[in-house]
């Protein structure tokens, strides 16, 4: 390779790294308005995702309980928990977990499933 030739490659990488980081920058945030607090969510529905993510770190940080396999939803302060989880026992507890979250104003577990010992309706997977 004659050293013009080099030369090109390199300056062509270079600017390809300077689009590629140029690119990869997020815009400045905007200001809060009113004085809200630093920090706090500017989006529709950031409560309940901040609800939705303390409940979920609840349910993992359980001493008894596996809850690795429940989602978490949270709509208006209304906690929607779907998943699995091994006991009857579990489902209670996940439940006591999720309404003692500030700002969850109900609970439904409607769309978990109780799965005994990795059966399923009585089928082995």
């Amino acid at each position: 390779m004659t050293r013009t030739a080099e030369s090109l490659w390199t300056a062509a990488l270079i600017a390809a790294a300077a689009l590629a980081a140029s690119c990869a920058t997020a815009p400045p945030q905007p200001v809060p308005p009113d004085g809200a607090a630093a920090g706090a969510e500017l989006t529709p529905g950031g409560e309940d995702l901040a609800n939705a993510n303390a409940i979920y770190s609840k349910l993992n940080l359980d001493p008894v309980y596996y809850f690795r396999h429940v989602d978490v939803r949270v709509d208006h302060g209304v906690a929607h928990l779907s998943g699995y989880v091994w006991s009857t026992d579990a489902i209670y507890r996940a439940r006591y977990i999720a309404r003692a979250v500030p700002g969850i104003t109900g609970v439904v577990t409607s769309q978990l499933e109780l799965e005994r010992n990795g059966r399923s309706n009585g089928v082995t997977r």
